[in-house]
């Protein structure tokens, strides 16, 4: 079945955590694909103040959302508008700065690292060839630029992801994307879309392809990408005479800072996978009859313990059991 195996693996990789302030749960499932090609990052503390969400659906190879889940929300951390408190502009100058990154020598070893021994985006085995360098936990913030190799004049993977991430900082949240990826709010039970999903046919996409020389064909930037913006995917950013938001394809994320009220109970990022199969509302309903199965379960345990302690603590019950 080409890129697709004969039936899906369907076992799934789930983690949760949480703090004073929020709770998360993540899950992930490899599904038709011969590997698995999504990442995804959840941190509670990326800060003090601000907690970092993101999923990456990558294609063409795993490598690109890798990296993403690596660095992004370091690059945002870095980042002297996030610093100077512009969560926004860190956040939408970060996505850029994954293109950036994954060119030249250090990009190639980075991505050869997150990568299997036969490298995702050339198909060669090249770590025979070029030994990489130690940690990079010392490296400079501008170091990828500079470092020099048999691979400098790497233009970067032609596989891609794409990025969707959720900042929440008090009673602001943050929402980039670029790509078909999704962010939806639940906000007293109604479902509302927190990013557009970037598709080739959409007219804004359509005109900013054809005006860098490409085409849309059959819904696919190229005939290619059903995506009209992602990480990544360098074959389609290859024209020196346009900026990266001008490219045929994009890291250009949306940004929409929206402020947080009593009604909001949960986010949901989600890869396109699930809003194939279900609408943001209808994944809204099944979220929340869940929370409410599980606070119904957790209530019902919570009378059981209640009842059983209360009758422990009559003397006769108490000599009883211990009897």
């Amino acid at each position: 079945m080409g890129v697709y195996l004969s039936t899906p693996k369907t076992e799934k990789v789930s983690e949760d955590g949480e703090n004073d302030k929020l709770k998360f749960g993540v899950s992930s499932m490899q599904g038709w694909r011969t590997t698995m090609e999504d990442a995804h990052s959840a941190l509670l503390d990326l800060d003090n103040d601000t907690a970092f969400f993101g999923v990456f659906d990558g294609h063409g190879g795993k490598v690109v959302a890798k990296f993403c889940a690596k660095y992004l929300h370091r690059e945002v951390l870095r980042s002297e508008a996030y610093a100077a408190g512009d969560l926004g502009a860190a956040v939408h100058r970060a996505y850029f700065r994954m293109d950036e990154m994954m060119r030249g020598q250090r990009g190639w070893r980075e991505l050869q690292a997150l990568g299997d021994k036969i490298n995702q985006f050339s198909g060669i085995i090249e770590g025979l060839i070029w030994s990489p360098k130690a940690s990079d936990s010392n490296d400079r913030h501008d170091d990828w630029a500079f470092e020099e190799g048999p691979h400098s004049d790497f233009t970067g993977p032609n596989c891609g992801s794409t990025a969707c991430v959720a900042l929440i900082r008090n009673k602001q949240l943050v929402v980039a994307n670029a790509g078909d990826s999704r962010c939806v709010i639940s906000r007293n039970g109604q479902a509302y879309n927190l990013s557009r999903d970037h598709k080739p046919e959409l007219e804004a996409e359509r005109e900013r392809i054809r005006s860098a020389g490409g085409f849309v064909l059959m819904g696919r930037v190229n005939g290619n990408l059903n995506l009209s913006r992602a990480i990544g995917d360098m074959k389609f950013k290859q024209n020196k005479f346009l900026p990266p938001d001008k490219q045929i394809l994009t890291a250009n994320p949306d940004i929409n800072i929206v402020e947080l009220c009593d009604d909001d109970e949960f986010i949901v990022l989600a890869c396109d996978g699930i809003w194939d199969c279900m609408s943001s509302q209808q994944l809204v309903d099944f979220i929340r009859e869940h929370i409410d199965t599980c606070r119904r379960k957790a209530s019902r345990q919570y009378a059981r313990e209640c009842s059983i302690d209360a009758w422990l603590r009559r003397p006769w019950a108490a000599r009883d059991a211990i009897t």
